[in-house]
């Protein structure tokens, strides 16, 4: 019965089989003599044959190990005729020593030092195991080659294995890389600048100020391949070191000019089908009023922060070429009191309002590049008090109807432009209709491999405290041209003009020119070197100012 193991058959017992059968292939009646003759010589080392069974071309390996022989194997069984020597109080040993199977360059159980092949000069490294047989560290440099190498696995070209999804180009070599977690690739970054303003609160007589800047950015957006979810949150906080004096409470500029702001987005989409979807947007902004506006009350210890949030929720469908959406919004305004240098507190429940809205927008892909859309939009705003501090009733409805196309010419020039018509009716009698042209851009035009060339353009109709005003109208436009000296140095050249009505009372018209110079010195760290002119030109005497920005700092970026 068989114990299921396998016997281990020795090799000099199977040379002796091999013998055997040489002998009796000679003894074999009819069998050739040439064969017998033939045998009998391999047998006969007068003849140059073999004397003994290691010294056989079937023993011999493609290296140089040599097998024990009689005189270093005593327990080797000897050639007819010769003498054994006897194994009586000898240590046994066996045919095969230790490693004697181990190639000049392979593994040796004996720790014995190898040999290592030559490499023919001018030939790479092997580029994936070192001369020993061990992998080669990431550092080592590889003729020929600019990193180190990596298995058919790694690579994923290994026979059999699933075809990778070829990665995106990467447009800046410089840009941060951001992490992983889960299903969403998160981007972080923070600026840490200072610098000095010539009228940080852009007064008549202007009065200068050193300030810092610390921006933080958080951008989280989902990897999936159906849906989307993206949260793109960015912040600052100026301070500044002077202060400016009470001037008996009758001062625009408050004491302490100290400015955060804040905006926060959360899109998400969903795709139901592949010609539907539903869009959905949270939002949230933390801000002031600008330095210089009218609306800022007059003996202030520092801005009082206005908080804006809201919502959208919509559903777009495709039919073939043709394109429809129609969203719903909701938005919610508040103020926090100010605080006078006179140690009291006033409300601004007159300032906060809600806004209720929706848009539609149409539209139809003509041709590949070039996509032309109306929208049209409608709103109500509602205030939390009837009356402001004025004694004016400031619930409107209001919106706006544009047309315009979006279009990508040969990759060059993309973006949207439209134009239309913009306005708002007050329910007080006494508040004049605002409405006027509305025009909207957004375009880029790549000139070069190294320029790049932006237009913006909004418009919009917003509130104001101002006694028998309706409201501000204000439109703004601007032309950024960005150049790469280098990959790493991007200097950028902006101007700008704008103007802001207050209902026939009061005109301004704003400029700026700016300049920037980035040096990247690495995905994670960019200095950055800006310099900025504003001009502000009111009808208002005593309203118009100028000031200049110049600012240094350094940007970290994960």
């Amino acid at each position: 019965m068989s114990s299921g193991r396998k016997r281990h058959r020795s090799p000099i017992r199977g040379r002796r089989a091999v013998y055997a059968a040489c002998a009796a292939a000679c003894l074999v009646p009819g069998a050739s003599p040439a064969l017998a003759q033939s045998l009998t010589d391999m047998l006969n080392p007068a003849r140059g044959g073999f004397a003994r069974p290691d010294q056989s071309a079937l023993r011999r390996t493609a290296d140089t190990t040599v097998i024990g022989t009689v005189a270093d194997n005593p327990n080797t069984t000897p050639l007819r005729g010769a003498t054994a020597p006897s194994r009586i109080a000898q240590i046994p040993t066996w045919e095969i020593p230790a490693a004697s199977g181990a190639s000049d360059s392979g593994y040796d159980s004996l720790n014995r030092k190898r040999t290592r092949t030559k490499r023919y000069p001018g030939t790479p490294r092997p580029r994936t195991v070192g001369p020993s047989g061990s992998p080669i560290p990431a550092d080592t440099p590889l003729r020929g080659s600019r990193r180190p190498p990596v298995s058919a696995s790694v690579a994923g070209i290994a026979e059999g294995q699933p075809r990778r999804r070829p990665l995106k180009v990467d447009d800046d070599p410089f840009g941060n890389v951001g992490f992983h977690t889960g299903a969403f690739l998160t981007k972080a970054a923070v600026e840490f600048s200072g610098g000095y303003d010539t009228n940080p609160g852009r007064l008549d007589t202007p009065k200068g100020s050193p300030f810092w800047v610390v921006a933080p950015e958080l951008l989280i957006a989902s990897q999936w391949s159906r849906h989307s979810l993206i949260a793109d949150l960015r912040g600052s906080f100026t301070g500044y070191s002077a202060t400016f004096p009470s001037d008996n409470g009758v001062s625009p500029v408050p004491t302490s000019i100290d400015r955060p702001d804040f905006t926060g987005k959360i899109a998400g989409r969903i795709d139901v089908t592949r010609e539907t979807r539903i869009n959905s947007e949270l939002r949230l902004r933390i801000a002031t009023d600008n330095p210089g506006s009218p609306n800022i009350q007059a003996g202030l210890t520092k801005y009082p922060l206005a908080f804006t949030t809201g919502g959208t929720v919509g559903i777009e469908q495709d039919f073939n070429r043709l394109q429809v959406s129609l969203a719903a919004t909701t938005d919610h305004t508040s103020y926090q009191y100010s605080h006078l240098t006179d140690g009291t507190a006033t409300s601004n429940a007159d300032r906060n309002y809600d806004q209720y809205g929706g848009i539609a927008r149409v539209s139809y892909d003509l041709m590949p590049g070039l996509k032309p859309f109306a929208e049209v939009e409608a709103d109500k705003r509602v205030h939390e008090t009837e009356f402001d501090r004025s004694g004016y009733r400031r619930d409107s409805t209001g919106g706006y109807a544009k047309a315009g196309t979006t279009f990508e010419f040969t990759r060059l020039l993309t973006g949207e432009v439209a134009a239309g018509y913009l306005m708002r009716n007050y329910e007080d009698p006494r508040l004049n209709r605002l409405e006027g042209l509305l025009t909207s851009a957004s375009l880029v035009w790549t000139a070069t491999g190294l320029t790049t060339v932006r237009f913006n353009a909004t418009s919009s109709i917003d509130e104001t405290t101002l006694a028998g005003v309706s409201g501000s109208q204000s439109r703004d436009y601007s032309l950024t041209v960005e150049h790469a000296f280098r990959r790493w140095l991007i200097a950028t050249g902006s101007v700008g003009f704008g103007t802001t009505d207050y209902d026939d009372a009061r005109s301004d018209k704003r400029y700026f020119a700016q300049g920037n110079l980035i040096y990247k010195l690495s995905r994670t760290f960019h200095i950055k070197g800006s310099i900025r002119h504003d001009w502000l030109e009111s009808s208002v005497p005593g309203a118009s100012s100028t000031s200049t920005v110049m600012m240094l700092g350094i940007r970290v970026q994960r």
